[in-house]
């Protein structure tokens, strides 16, 4: 079947599904308040310069960790129902964005630069949600294993990023030992060799550096969605946001609990896809415009604001006196929760 070029609708239509893919959030809380709201916050402009201090080493724009060089950005779709753990590569991403999907549940994309290990997955298949989200990226390397065949046609002809769909390059392949679809891996050093057009990481709108004063102790907080449960503990001595889905450890087969150093639970609005699975479309979490979340490091959670203000340009995260959140260094999950407390444009 031939497919016409044609640009995505990044702004899906459609209700808010409210209640199809709407999370609530609890955290175990202790210590002193958070500031009090300010005004809103300026909106910094983005730039895709290095991440360099003056006279210091460099550090990757998404971890803030020392890195050697800038390189190739490779975005991989991970499934994470329970046929899919533990998952391959996780540990070693500088970003995980956790997604809502159809039938309440959620997947992964999780973005490598710094670190890339020699396999990833199980790779499953892209939402329209996934461009959006990647378009501040510039143009990376994306790893999907299909779509919808309408949104496959759209995404083949994407033009910003370097398409590494399974159907067409190489590098997968299938563990046996696991029941399909969730068994679909990829080697990375044969898709980084097909992604050779890729962007090298750049500045995203993070910061890294000292903890910001405020916040709240806290001791665990909690994302659940209709039919997933995400909870993140601290560890004082692994200084680490330790992991745990539906009540399980969430592991990885490099037989480490998933750890990341900020935790970032971002409310936006979610909508519904143009792109209908199963008979219905699936929720649309949008990464764009404005809108509130609470960040986790250090032990402590920060009620901030966060603003992206184009597509190509990356997201600022602000307190509420309006200062730049700065993040711990090492990695970052965003966990895209659909509510209210969002605000459009």
């Amino acid at each position: 079947m031939m497919w016409t070029r044609r640009k995505i609708a990044l702004s899906a239509t459609g209700a808010v599904a409210g209640v199809a893919a709407a999370a609530t959030i609890g955290l175990a809380l202790g210590g002193t308040p958070a500031p009090k709201a300010g005004p809103p916050p300026p909106s910094p402009a983005q730039t895709h310069s290095p991440t360099r201090h003056a006279h210091g080493p460099l550090r990757s724009p998404f971890t803030g960790e020392r890195v050697k060089s800038l390189k190739r950005v490779l975005a991989v779709k991970i499934d994470n129902i329970v046929y899919a753990r533990p998952q391959t590569g996780l540990p070693d991403a500088d970003i995980v964005y956790v997604l809502p999907v159809e039938g309440g549940l959620t997947r992964f994309l999780a973005i490598f630069s710094s670190h890339i290990p020699p396999v990833i997955g199980p790779v499953r298949s892209a939402r329209s949600d996934d461009l959006e989200l990647l378009r501040q990226f510039g143009k990376p390397g994306f790893a999907w294993s299909g779509a919808q065949p309408r949104l496959t046609g759209v995404i083949e002809h994407y033009h910003r990023i370097v398409d590494l769909y399974a159907g067409l390059v190489g590098g997968y392949f299938r563990d046996n030992s696991r029941i399909a679809p969730y068994n679909l891996f990829a080697n990375t050093h044969t898709l980084l060799a097909e992604s050779r057009g890729a962007s090298k990481a750049h500045n995203i709108g993070f910061k890294f550096g000292p903890a910001n004063p405020g916040g709240r102790r806290t001791r665990s907080a909690s994302v659940t969605y209709p039919s997933a449960r995400y909870r993140f503990t601290w560890s004082a001595k692994k200084r680490r946001w330790l992991v745990w889905i539906d009540g399980s450890r969430a592991a990885s087969t490099e037989h480490r609990q998933l750890a990341p150093a900020t935790v970032v639970i971002q409310h936006t609005l979610v909508r519904t896809s143009n792109y209908k699975e199963y008979g219905r479309r699936p929720p649309f979490a949008s990464t764009f415009g404005r809108g509130t979340a609470t960040v986790l490091r250090n032990g402590r959670a920060y009620q901030v604001r966060w603003h992206r203000r184009s597509m190509a340009g990356g997201t600022t995260f602000t307190t509420l006196s309006g200062k730049p959140m700065r993040f711990a260094r090492g990695q970052v999950w965003i966990v895209l929760t659909g509510n209210r407390r969002a605000e459009s444009g």
